[in-house]
């Protein structure tokens, strides 16, 4: 089982048989599960499709054979079972199509369940595997597609374009060099952070609008959260006052937003400086631990409630102002933390990182992110990032204790009264570490 197979004309592809049978294996696994999805899916309609399980299989394993013998019998043979199998399947089209058939989606996922045959030989397993997920996720959700696209607005529409020419066409042309003072303002990056950022904002947008808010405060709190944790505080503790029965309803969604933060928080420094996550791990589990249970514990109220129908405002989906003030906003932080550091030392660090945080978390965790270990060192960008998330929390108990109502202004004081001595012992672990 363990003789190689060398493949002449690839000097860098070399393969034992075990190799071969297990991407063999793989190739025809995808074919199987892909054609599996089809021909379940026109099961209700009573229609038959000209490619099910079978021939999806073949397929994938065709795919797969005709790249190993590209190697051996002729460099075309790959691209030429691609054209013989691309006029199979526009004849297949037309006969379904005048037998009243009119969708296309069969004919093309054949086509790309070969060319996934192809690549699963040449090594790229994990590629042709998200590849097919990602087609089955497609492919199972026409329904629900349908649902969603006569449910999108036009600014919507305009608003992932926005979005789509300031990924794609603006991003990559910005140039990826430091300028400014302490060299800490580098527009690649800026414009990186504010189409992630956007991204963030945009895909929250969505699945509130897809999943919506009926299916429990719960859920409304920590999608909301991803929009906004301040408008699901505000909108809850102002709600507090009209649905008198239903507080607890309200301190879980706002403390279900705010715990979204240290989930952000913890995103922010895994892609931008994943070495200062060693430190930072039992402070933001301590946080999120202490806001998950005291959640778990007020649901237990909620099993015997009806949940009322209540909804998160959503606003714009993609404010290219907001975007672009976001994108400052970052960058007079590098400059505030940088100055601080150069004039103050720690204690500067610190008093900026608390006061810019008071109005948004994401800027400031990523700003001190990218000078840990750089411009400032790790134990110092640590506790900042810990002071700067205790800071944005109090916001929100501000917000909720000041304009939510009496038995709500309860629930928070002992809520966000844990998540602050909680906030002690992730400082005193820092001290510690």
């Amino acid at each position: 089982m363990n003789d190689i197979i060398q493949i002449a004309t690839a000097d860098n592809l070399w393969l034992t048989q075990y190799d071969f049978f297990v991407r063999f294996l793989v190739a025809a696994g995808i074919g199987f599960v892909i054609g599996l999805e089809r021909e379940r899916s026109f099961l209700p309609q009573q229609i038959e499709i000209f490619a099910g399980v079978r021939t999806f299989t073949l397929v994938a394993m065709m795919g797969f054979l005709a790249a190993f013998l590209k190697f051996y019998l002729s460099i075309w043979i790959f691209e030429v079972t691609l054209f013989g199998l691309t006029a199979f399947t526009m004849v297949a089209y037309v006969l379904t199509y005048r037998n009243g058939h009119t969708g296309g989606t069969t004919e093309v996922a054949l086509i790309v369940t070969y060319l996934l045959g192809g690549i699963t030989l040449m090594g790229y397993i994990q590629l042709s595997l998200i590849v097919t997920v990602l087609m089955l996720i497609i492919l199972s959700l026409k329904v629900e597609i349908k649902t969603l696209i006569g449910k999108i607005t036009n600014d919507e529409l305009y608003a992932f374009i926005k979005f789509v020419v300031i990924a794609l066409l603006i991003l990559p042309f910005l140039p990826n060099k430091s300028y400014g003072p302490y060299e800490v303002l580098n527009p690649s990056e800026i414009g990186w952070v504010v189409v992630l950022t956007s991204a963030i904002g945009f895909v929250g947008y969505i699945l509130v609008k897809i999943l919506g808010a009926r299916k429990g405060i719960l859920l409304t709190g920590i999608l909301g959260g991803l929009v906004s944790s301040t408008a699901v505080t505000w909108n809850f503790s102002k709600k507090s006052h009209e649905m008198k029965g239903y507080t607890v309803h309200c301190a879980i969604a706002i403390l279900a937003a705010s715990s979204i933060m240290v989930v952000r928080v913890f995103i922010w420094l895994y892609l931008f400086n994943a070495s200062l996550l060693p430190g930072m791990l039992v402070p933001l589990f301590l946080l999120l631990l202490c806001s998950v249970l005291l959640i778990a514990f007020w649901y237990r109220r909620l099993l015997r409630v009806e949940q009322p129908d209540t909804e998160v405002p959503l606003g714009n989906p993609l404010n290219l102002r907001d975007a672009l003030f976001f994108g400052a906003v970052y960058g007079g932080i590098l400059l505030l933390v940088s100055t601080a550091n150069q004039y103050l030392g720690k204690s500067g660090i610190y008093i900026a990182s608390g006061v810019a945080a008071l109005s948004d978390i994401d800027a400031i965790t990523i700003s001190l992110a990218k000078l840990g270990n750089t411009g400032i060192d790790a134990t110092t960008a640590q506790t900042a990032i810990l002071l700067s998330t205790l800071s944005n929390t109090a916001v929100k108990a501000f917000i909720s204790m000041w304009f939510g109502s009496a038995p709500l202004r309860r629930y928070m004081a002992w809520g966000y009264g844990l998540v602050f001595l909680t906030g002690l012992l992730g400082f005193l672990w820092l001290l510690l570490w």
